[in-house]
C-alpha cells in the first residue's frame, strides 16, 4: 500500500471509529430513521460527519492554532452543547410519538436536523480531544509538505464518518416499520431522557471542575 493510499484509508478508519460510539447524536439519528425512514436518518448524520471532519482536519493537519483556540473556549462550547442537549431531549420527551410515513420529510426539515447533530458535535469539545488523541499516535500530516496527503485525509475522515451513519441508517431504517406508536413513543420519552442525561451530565462535569 502506497504512503497515499494509507493517508486515506487512515482518514477513512478514524472518521469512523470517532462517529461509531452511539451519543446524542446517535440517537437522534436512529429517532430520525424511525419516524422519517433512512433518507431523513443519513442526512442528520451528514451534519455531524461534517462536523467531525472540521475537527479531524483540525487534529490531524496539525492546525495549533485552531486547536488551541477550541481548547480556549471549551467551557463556553461546553455549556451551550450541554444546554442545547438539554432543549433537545425535553422537546423529545413531551412530543407525541411519530406517526409512521404519516408525514413526508421536508427539505426545510432535513436542513434542521442536519444542522442540529453539526452544532451538537462542533459543541462537544470532547470531539477535538479525541482526534487529537488519535492523532497522535498516527501522526499529523503537515499541509506544507503534502497538500495531496492532507487533502486524502480530510476526505477520508468524512467518507468515514458518513459510512458509519449510512449504515446506522440503513439498520435502524429497515427495522422500522416493526414499531408500533407506543414502541415509538416509549422511544421518544427513552431517547429525550438520555439526552436530559447527556446534558446534565456536560453541565454538571463543568460545575465538578469547576470551570
Amino acid at each position: 500500500m502506497s504512503v497515499i493510499d494509507w493517508v486515506f484509508v487512515k482518514g477513512l478508519i478514524v472518521g469512523f471509529l470517532i462517529a461509531a460510539p452511539v451519543g446524542p447524536v446517535g440517537l437522534l439519528c436512529i429517532r430520525r430513521a424511525l419516524a422519517d425512514g433512512r433518507t431523513a436518518a443519513f442526512v442528520a448524520g451528514l451534519g455531524a460527519a461534517v462536523a467531525d471532519t472540521f475537527y479531524g482536519m483540525v487534529a490531524g493537519l496539525g492546525l495549533s492554532l485552531v486547536s488551541d483556540a477550541l481548547m480556549t473556549w471549551k467551557t463556553e462550547l461546553s455549556v451551550v452543547g450541554g444546554l442545547f442537549l438539554l432543549v433537545l431531549g425535553i422537546k423529545a420527551w413531551r412530543s407525541p410519538p411519530p406517526q409512521l410515513g404519516a408525514v413526508p420529510t421536508t427539505h426545510i426539515g432535513l436542513l434542521k436536523d442536519f444542522t442540529t447533530t453539526l452544532l451538537i458535535t462542533l459543541t462537544n469539545p470532547a470531539t477535538i480531544i479525541a482526534f487529537m488523541a488519535v492523532f497522535a499516535s498516527l501522526g499529523a500530516v503537515h499541509v506544507q509538505d503534502a497538500p495531496l496527503d492532507a487533502g486524502l485525509l480530510i476526505l477520508g475522515v468524512f467518507l468515514g464518518s458518513a459510512l458509519w451513519w449510512l449504515t446506522l441508517s440503513a439498520l435502524t431504517g429497515a427495522v422500522r416499520h416493526r414499531f408500533s406508536p407506543v414502541w415509538l413513543g416509549h422511544l421518544n420519552q427513552g431517547s429525550g431522557g438520555l439526552l436530559i442525561l447527556s446534558g446534565l451530565g456536560v453541565l454538571g462535569s463543568l460545575l465538578w471542575s469547576g470551570f
